[in-house]
């Protein structure tokens, strides 16, 4: 198979990594995609740190035996976790969603500016987001709250329901008027940007980053000279249990048809 031809793996905890998948379909129609989404152990956040560099690693060795050319951690409580250790063992490479996020964050806030991160217990306790901000913007002050009822929200289907708006005011009301920039580090957390956003009022900058994480792929494939110039990709979409209730919230959440829903378990 030549190179270029060769599909990008996604993979994620459930859902959530399907609105790196949909920004990623629209920034490079004609890539092929396989979308991997672990319904049978999600969520990540609540999970051991080593409960989750064990499930990464049989989720990346499955993609990459479908012979990906780049594979993408949709997921930030597997990014901040196990990273490293999915790059010691691809032979392709692997790009997380924090990196992309802290650079999006720190174009979108002032010199010594506040920024608020918002995620998993995991990925807030793995504190991979404050040292990546430090590194890279000094004399930004970060913030970061652990969220950990937004992911069972989405995964019901519930982002539009007044319990959403309940649950975000109970975790981020104390920080309205006080933050520059939220990031929104979970990549099911797009999905309740609108119910988050209006908690945080106007003068507070959304950062997704599922969008930065498309983008920086995009950027990857292109600097190596592996962008598909096909007219349209396709797309594959593999769970580890329920697809019928995975594709039925893809388009009921992000108007995705899945079409048929393949079943790895592990």
């Amino acid at each position: 198979m030549n190179n270029n031809t060769r599909p990008i793996g996604i993979f994620d905890s459930g859902l959530g990594g399907l609105t790196v998948f949909k920004e990623l379909r629209a920034l490079l129609p004609g890539e092929d995609l396989i979308y991997f989404g672990d319904t049978a152990r999600v969520p990540y956040g609540t999970k051991s740190a080593e409960a989750v560099l064990a499930f990464s690693k049989e989720i990346a060795s499955f993609l990459l035996g479908k012979k990906i050319k780049l594979l993408v951690v949709a997921c930030n409580t597997a990014s901040s976790l196990a990273l490293e250790e999915i790059r010691k063992l691809s032979p392709v490479p692997v790009l997380g969603v924090i990196g992309p996020g802290v650079e999006a964050a720190l174009k979108a806030v002032p010199a010594g500016g506040r920024v608020l991160v918002t995620g998993t217990s995991a990925t807030v306790n793995s504190r991979a987001y404050s040292r990546a901000l430090a590194e890279s913007g000094p004399g930004i002050k970060v913030t970061e709250k652990a969220c950990p009822l937004f992911v069972p929200l989405v995964e019901e289907g519930w982002c539009s329901k007044p319990v959403a708006a309940i649950v975000a005011r109970e975790y981020l009301a104390p920080f309205r008027g006080r933050t520059d920039a939220l990031i929104l580090g979970c990549t099911h957390y797009p999905l309740l940007k609108k119910v988050i956003a209006g908690v945080m009022g106007p003068r507070t900058k959304i950062v997704d980053s599922a969008r930065a994480a498309a983008r920086s792929a995009r950027a990857e494939l292109a600097g190596r000279g592996l962008l598909n110039r096909a007219r349209r990709g396709r797309s594959e979409f593999v769970v580890s249990d329920a697809p019928d209730r995975f594709s039925e919230l893809a388009f009921k959440l992000l108007k995705i048809q899945t079409g048929k829903v393949s079943v790895k378990r592990f």
